[in-house]
């Protein structure tokens, strides 16, 4: 099982940390180790001194594929889910400031909030879903599926050319914008719509 992340899918999102819009999915990879699922608590690392949520919808491939076209793309996901992309973005700006790989400011252990799963067929329009973040009970993030700059199918189908995917890998969809810094006791809780999907806290 691997992670697959777009980077930068939202148009507000990268402007708010002053990144250019792309012209194809920024798509960066991270282990399973990363995944913190069932309410766990965010424990803080010490490599870093600020680390921050972004919310992001999650998809769930359930088919193997490779070289995927747009209009079949529907049929390799069948549920979807929030999660929490962390980000460790004071560790972030220096790797970038160098020309390096960010993986570490990225992939960290416990990086990859995870909520459990519904199925596609709950929602009207898989391109028109709200979700929102709420961190200790304010509302800090509220996105529209519809303001991905690239789609769930074109994500699919683009990272389908490099990378053969297979049931169960994940892809996080980018986040909109109001991604934060979080302090030990913060809260945080996710929403499709009006339905809690997850709620920890940060230790």
């Amino acid at each position: 099982m691997k992670i697959l992340c777009i980077g930068r899918n939202y148009e507000q999102h990268a402007k708010e940390l002053n990144n250019p819009l792309p012209s194809e999915p920024v798509v960066f990879a991270k282990p399973d180790s990363a995944l913190l699922k069932n309410d766990n608590p965010f424990y803080l690392p010490d490599f870093a001194n600020e680390f921050h949520y972004e919310l992001e919808i999650v998809v769930k491939i359930n088919r193997l594929g490779k070289n995927i076209e747009e209009k079949f793309a529907h049929r390799y996901y069948e549920e979807i889910g929030l999660g929490v992309d962390f980000t460790a973005r004071d560790l972030q700006d220096d790797l970038r400031s160098k020309g390096l790989p960010w993986e570490k400011s990225k992939a960290f252990d416990g990086s990859a909030v995870l909520s459990n799963f519904t199925s596609k067929n709950s929602f009207d329009d898989i391109n028109n879903i709200d979700f929102s973040l709420l961190v200790n009970g304010e509302l800090r993030q509220k996105g529209n599926t519809g303001d991905m700059i690239f789609s769930i199918d074109q994500i699919i189908a683009h990272v389908s050319k490099y990378f053969t995917l297979k049931i169960g890998d994940l892809i996080y969809t980018g986040t909109p914008a109001g991604v934060g810094a979080v302090n030990v006791n913060d809260r945080l809780q996710g929403f499709i719509n009006e339905e809690k999907y997850f709620d920890f806290v940060v230790k």
